[in-house]
């Protein structure tokens, strides 16, 4: 999908056309889901149930299935994705800047994420004197329940997150000034 869009961001096409597109995408993508999920015939894993207060019911009618992802799942993010776009077309600041270096090397960043986590997650059950094995995931821990009751806070997985994300930075912003010297490698297209 991402190589699909990236015609609607070529240079020179046209910024009107492009907008329509991402306003009546994400306009039909959202009433889609609202209409896919009430029916709760298709779409999802698990159906809507009308619960004892009316908050449950809300938080019944938007669990959708991440993974894999439903129908739902993909008009329900997509749809306001497109919006986004949309209503960010014209703004250019710092913090889009930053989110810019990102956007042109996703899978570099995606990869290195990745090994970064686990590498800072091993680190952090070291210094916290616990097994470091159990970050090396095996059938017995996933299916023995052996990794019930891991993990962290919240604000600790957010800050680990912020931390990760500004220390991959300078690296993502680097590899994409490389890769834009360096067109005529056609393979840094795919990372």
């Amino acid at each position: 999908m991402g190589y699909g869009f990236g015609t609607l961001y070529q240079k020179g096409f046209d910024i009107s056309i492009r907008k329509k597109w991402l306003l009546s995408l994400g306009l039909i993508s959202i009433a889609l889901f609202f209409i896919v999920r009430y029916i709760n015939l298709y779409g999802n894993l698990y159906q809507w149930e009308v619960q004892d207060t009316a908050t449950k019911t809300v938080i019944s009618f938007f669990k959708i299935t991440k993974y894999p992802p439903s129908l739902q799942y993909l008009l329900i993010t997509l749809g306001p994705a497109f919006l986004l776009l949309y209503f960010m077309e014209n703004v250019k600041n710092r913090i889009t800047n930053f989110l810019l270096t990102f956007g042109r090397v996703p899978f570099f960043y995606y990869i290195l994420h990745v090994f970064v986590i686990h590498i800072v997650a091993i680190l952090g059950l070291l210094v916290t004197s616990k097994d470091w094995t159990i970050m090396i995931i095996t059938r017995e821990k996933l299916f023995q329940g052996k990794l019930a009751g891991y993990g962290y806070d919240l604000w600790i997985v957010y800050l680990v997150w912020i931390g990760i994300v500004l220390l991959l930075y300078p690296i993502c912003r680097k590899y994409m000034h490389y890769k834009a010297a360096h067109k005529d490698k056609w393979w840094l297209s795919y990372l």
